[in-house]
This record gives structure tokens, sequence and C-alpha cells, in this order.
């Protein structure tokens, strides 16, 4: 069986291994080595099967996954893979994960330890003598996850002629939207306060001693991230080790703030983070725990059943180490 004589039906998505994963399964891609196809995965296989264009000036209109009932069963995987885009190309998110644990339940619990170095104490161990212990603990309560996403309003009528290089550019704003939901779940993990390193002095703006304070205070770990809100944002920028000629060429010539110590500067507008700025070792900071991937109401879609299908991501995050984390509290 080729490609093009494959028989899509919905039971594809309702496999618990998804709908790409299936069809790679009855069509590998490791069959079309050496071949004008190389390169393309099943699903995109079957957009040339039925020459669908999803891109460029020249991309067709919704209607063509319509003209047949195989090239329908499309439908859906090309909205999942339209949010996923701008999921994975303006997601922040990933440069404060140390790692991203993909589950098939909703219930699921992590584990952490105490940092072994975290005094700067080094044991030595003579012969016969006791190995110091590091302690790795299931923890007490299980992983929050939180469920994002809109809901698609919008008849097949309106939208059929519509061409899918304008539609797909919608769909990636699902895709930020869930982006800035998972941000907003990050924030509040780092935010735990019973366990949250804190910086917390009377005045009246951030300043470079801060962050000074801050590098200290993480050590050993790396000062490689940090997270800030738009008042803290405005603080950083005005800082004076800021305003010298090389920074300000930087920053106005292509848009990459210089910040002390070299960490890499995420943005976000949530009223959590107020003037506040947190700090990371993104290597032992964080886990992303994610329930599968991207779901739409492939039913609806397939049926042209369009308006109120929803697309939606679930997932949650743990503090993997403590002391990964560091937060500057102002206190004007």
């Amino acid at each position: 069986m080729t490609f093009d004589t494959l028989r899509l039906d919905k039971g594809l998505y309702t496999s618990e291994k998804g709908f790409t994963k299936s069809l790679e399964e009855i069509d590998p891609s490791e069959n079309y080595k050496g071949t004008e196809l190389e390169g393309l995965d099943a699903y995109e296989r079957q957009l040339k099967r039925f020459d669908i264009k999803v891109k460029g000036g020249n991309s067709d209109p919704v209607s063509k996954f319509f003209q047949t009932s195989d090239s329908a069963v499309l439908f859906p995987e090309y909205i999942k893979r339209s949010v996923e885009a701008a999921i994975n190309t303006n997601n922040i998110i990933d440069d404060m994960i140390a790692t991203t644990t993909i589950i098939d339940s909703l219930d699921y619990r992590s584990v952490y330890c105490k940092s072994i170095d975290r005094n700067g104490s080094i044991d030595y161990i003579n012969e016969g003598s006791f190995i110091p212990e590091t302690e790795i603990k299931v923890k007490h309560s299980l992983t929050k996850l939180k469920k994002s996403g809109r809901t698609i309003v919008a008849s097949y009528e309106s939208i059929k002629s519509q061409r899918l290089d304008l539609f797909a550019i919608m769909l990636k704003q699902i895709g930020n939207y869930i982006n800035t939901c998972q941000l907003e779940q990050v924030i509040r993990t780092i935010d735990t306060d019973d366990t949250r390193n804190v910086i917390s002095e009377a005045v009246d703006k951030i300043g470079y001693n801060d962050f000074a304070n801050l590098y200290a205070l993480l050590s050993p770990y790396n000062f490689d991230a940090i997270i800030a809100g738009p008042m803290a944002f405005i603080d950083i920028i005005n800082i004076p080790e800021f305003k010298d000629a090389t920074a300000g060429h930087d920053f106005h010539g292509t848009g990459n703030l210089v910040t002390p110590f070299g960490a890499k500067f995420l943005f976000s507008k949530s009223e959590l983070l107020e003037k506040r700025i947190f700090a990371l070792d993104k290597r032992f900071a964080l886990e992303k725990v994610q329930f599968g991937e991207v779901v739409t109401d492939f039913d609806k879609l397939i049926d042209r059943q369009i308006e109120r299908a929803t697309v939606t991501a679930t997932a949650g995050f743990n503090r993997i180490i403590d002391e990964a984390c560091v937060v500057i509290d102002p206190k004007v």
C-alpha cells in the first residue's frame, strides 16, 4: 500500500498514539528514502497526494481540505500543527525548563532532591568512612495540570474561501494564547511561598547591586534567565551599567537586551510579577509536565461543524531544585 491509496478515517485520531504516529505506522517515511518524497512525513505526503498547498501566496482555500471524505480527515491535523507552530516558535518557556515529561494520565507525581553543594562545603571521603547521601523523594502532592485553549467560532461558509496561509495566522493566535497561559503557570510555580528564595529590600527600584546579590544567592547555580514584567523592565534598562555605548548599540540595533552576567531576559505582562524579578538556572529549575499533545475537536472539524470547535493543551510545572530559583522582591 502506498501513500496515494491509503484509506483515511477518524479512527486515526482516536488511537492512543495520535494521528501522525498512527499514519506513520501505516505509511513509514523510511520507505521513501532516495525518492522525491524523502524528507516529508506521512501527513505531508497526504497533503501532496491531495495537492493541498498550506503555505505561501498560492496557498489553497480552506475548502480544498473538503474535496473528498479522505482529505477532510487531514483538516484537524492542519489546525493542530498551525497552533503548535506558534507554541514552538514564540515559546519563551523553553528558556526556563530543564526537561519536559510527556504523560498519558492526569495523575502525575514528580520527584525532588536538596541541593548537594548549596553551602559550598566539600566532603572528601576517606577510606572506610561514611559516603554522604543525596536523598531523592517523591513529592507529596500531584502536579497541577491546567487546560488552556480557545473555541473557534466561525461557520464553514464564512471561512471556506479563505486562503490557508491567512487562516493559519488566526490559528497561531491560539498558540500564542496557550503560551501566555502556560507562562502564568510557570510564574505561579516559581512563586510558591513555602520554598522560594527571596531577596527583599526597601528600594524604589531595582539596581545593579540587586543583581549582584541575586547572582551570589543563586551560586553554585548559573544565573542564565530573568523573568520580569513591564515595571521591572523599565528599571532594568535604566540601570547605568546598561547605558554604555556598546550595550545601547546592541539593544537599539538588535532588540537584544544586555543584562548583568549575560542572563537571558524573558518578558511577561503577568500581573503576578509587578516590579519583581524571577531568576533561575534553567538546567535545574523547572520540569514541564505535558498531558498529550494539542487536542482538537476532530469530529466537528471533519464534519465541517467548525463553529464551537475547541483547541486545547494541558500542562503543569514543577520545581526540581528549589535553590535554582530566586526572586527579587523590592518593597517600596
